[in-house]
């Protein structure tokens, strides 16, 4: 969990509408591959439940909240997104599963990769026998 953190983005302030960005390499520690958003979740739904073998992620909560909870194969942190100005850095072999959404919100997900089914871990199992090698 040591390279997981919660990334303050630039908050530009404006009597009209305030303006917030990141750029890659920047702000956020990877060029953009693929961007993709999640909405209309239904209550008590969760999203994710999957970790990936090389992709990462930064999540923004553009509208409304959601809880991103994660666990490294040793602990477990829950991370309550609902700023439009602050995301979370998710490297990658971290399980992550999105849930609480509220009614309305926007999770903005940029990921350093394209989408690669081979990629992903599915099963929560297989998931902590591939991250036992760190914790020996």
């Amino acid at each position: 969990m040591n390279n997981v953190k919660l990334i303050d983005l630039p908050k530009i302030l404006d009597k009209r509408g305030n303006l917030s960005f990141f750029e890659n390499n920047h702000q956020i520690p990877f060029d953009i591959k693929r961007t993709y958003w999640i909405y209309d979740v239904p209550g008590g739904e969760t999203r994710g439940s999957h970790a990936f073998k090389e992709q990462q992620e930064f999540i923004i909560a553009l509208s409304g909240s959601f809880d991103v909870v994660l666990h490294d194969g040793k602990e477990e942190r829950t991370y309550s997104l609902n700023r439009s100005y602050s995301g979370l850095y998710i490297p990658h072999m971290i399980w992550r599963k999105i849930d609480n959404f509220s009614t309305n919100s926007l999770a903005l997900i940029v990921s350093d990769r394209a989408f690669d089914e081979t990629d992903y871990i599915r099963d929560f199992e297989e998931f902590m026998t591939k991250n036992l090698y760190k914790y020996e």
